[in-house]
């Protein structure tokens, strides 16, 4: 036995052993004292008292951990991935399951505070952190358990896409999930879930078995396809308006660990022809072949990378057919297509996400990428040593498609691709000019989108919200109504319930 080890572990346990009950969480959980009353921050933007013996209250009904501004691990809990966006909530809960989410939760909507949800911390416009509300991280309810015979993963409600790639690939199984293996699982799923295998087996959301969720009135609830069946409805597409989700149960499908993939590089100059060699393979091409088209460049003025990034993952003996149109471009300046492990490969563009410094995003969908819309992306583009500067295609379409409009609450089920532009910035730096040039770019590219995907970037106006869920709208005011009347959860693409309509 490790000396060591066994001294630290006698020395927990009689320290304990002397511990009230119910103090063990506190010590050693929540290192967080309360010396005064604290000013929060409502949802309505009135301040909130929040008095020090209610926090004693609430600190004392938690496993997890209850943070105040000073607390050791306040300024860790509170960041998000964008480190532009600077805010300060009024208290931090991180949980250990949905008894203490519930416990949070209820604290906040009895008191009516501002209240964000923070998985991952991805977020592109920071709606995942407050200033002067509660913010639920939840980030110590992490862990997937897989089931190989009944081909599930129980997914916790904090875990990280690469947590899920990890357990269930070791098992010779997949599901659908992003491209950045450090986003979380709740708000890439919930609200669409693309990835590289999305064409094959759908959206994230799509392969969603059943969820375990925490409503605005505190209640845990159970959904699936039978028991809240409205609510299981409502919250794949519906993001965060309806509750926090707290685990998640995926259905997995068998795939060969090794997948052909990886990119083939071009000169910026040419970008016209390039995308449209890229317009017409992406529409041929089978489920099992998912590609993106990348324009980026970075900041500092050093040249930038146009390529094609593709990932096969059917059978390896159909790859040399599925691959030859790209590998047959001439003058490519590298190509890396080859066997890669899929693991690995979900996580190759983990130190590349953009939103390590400042950064903004726009984004929509296309059925279609016809000349005009060719001409509006490369003549617009335009790279500027103080900045980063991306446009890129998300390849849309196969599995996707066949899912019908009202089958979740995902409206933009007719899409081929989604076209993203994002623009980034030394976290010191002011955003104003690069922030006013994507948004004029974006405006030459708008009018040829139908829609826009809610992970991605912050639209300005309730009633572009309210347009993007088309036919699916009154169905989620109607679930609002039902589960969160007062709009308790509205940092997210809000679904206002029918009293706040507008």
């Amino acid at each position: 036995m490790n000396r060591r080890h066994f001294l630290r572990g006698s020395l927990s346990a009689a320290v304990a052993a002397g511990l009230p009950a119910g103090a063990n969480a506190a010590i050693f959980n929540a290192l967080t004292i309360v010396t005064s009353d604290v000013v929060g921050l409502g949802y309505d933007g009135n301040e909130v008292s929040l008095e020090a013996a209610s926090l004693e209250e609430l600190k004392g009904a938690l496993r997890g951990k209850l943070l105040l501004s000073g607390s050791q691990g306040y300024d860790v809990a509170r960041r998000v991935l964008n480190p532009s966006i600077d805010k300060y909530p009024a208290l931090i809960v991180q949980p250990r399951g949905a008894a203490d989410v519930a416990t949070a939760v209820g604290y906040a909507n009895e008191r009516g505070l501002k209240l964000a949800v923070k998985c991952g911390g991805h977020s592109a416009s920071g709606k995942s952190t407050c200033d002067g509300g509660m913010q639920i991280d939840l980030s110590l309810i992490r862990g997937v358990r897989v089931d190989r015979g009944a081909k599930r993963a129980y997914v916790g409600g904090g875990s990280l896409l690469g947590d899920l790639d990890h357990e269930t690939m070791a098992a010779g199984l997949v599901t659908t999930a992003g491209t950045v293996s450090h986003t979380g699982v709740g708000g890439l799923s919930l609200g669409g879930g693309f990835g590289r295998l999305a064409r094959k087996y759908g959206l994230a959301l799509d392969n969603i078995k059943s969820i375990e969720i925490v409503t605005a009135d505190g209640q845990v609830r159970h959904a699936d396809a039978r028991e809240n069946a409205d609510l299981y409805w409502g919250a794949r597409g519906g993001g965060g308006n309806f509750g926090v989700v707290t685990s998640f149960e995926f259905g997995l499908h068998e795939m060969d660990r090794t997948v052909i993939a990886g990119n083939v590089m071009f000169p910026l100059e040419r970008a016209k022809e390039i995308m449209r060699f890229y317009a017409d393979y992406s529409q041929e091409a089978a489920d099992a072949l998912s590609m993106d088209f990348v324009m980026a460049t970075p900041p500092g003025g050093e040249p930038g990378v146009l390529l094609i990034h593709a990932v096969w993952s059917g059978d390896h003996g159909d790859a040399e057919t599925a691959l030859r149109p790209l590998n047959a471009i001439n003058g490519a300046i590298a190509n890396t297509l080859g066997p890669k492990d899929y693991v690995a490969l979900q996580q190759a563009w983990d130190n590349t996400d953009p939103r390590h410094g400042g950064d903004y995003i726009k984004s929509g969908f296309v059925a279609d990428i016809d000349g005009g819309l060719i001409d509006a992306i490369v003549d617009g583009y335009d790279g500027h040593p103080e900045r980063g500067t991306n446009f890129f295609f998300q390849q849309s379409g196969g599995a996707i498609n066949r899912v019908p409009v009202d089958a979740t609450a995902f409206p933009n089920r007719g899409a081929v691709n989604a076209p993203s532009v994002i623009v980034s910035w030394n976290k010191d730096a002011d955003p104003a000019e690069h922030v006013d040039y994507i948004r004029s770019y974006w405006s030459s590219i708008e009018r040829y989108t139908d829609g826009f995907y809610t992970n991605s970037g912050d639209y300005e106006t309730q009633a572009s919200i309210n347009r993007n869920y088309r036919g699916n709208h009154p169905r989620l005011v109607a679930l609002k109504d039902r589960y969160d009347p007062t709009n308790l959860f509205r940092l997210n693409v809000n679904v206002r319930p029918s009293s706040m309509a507008g």
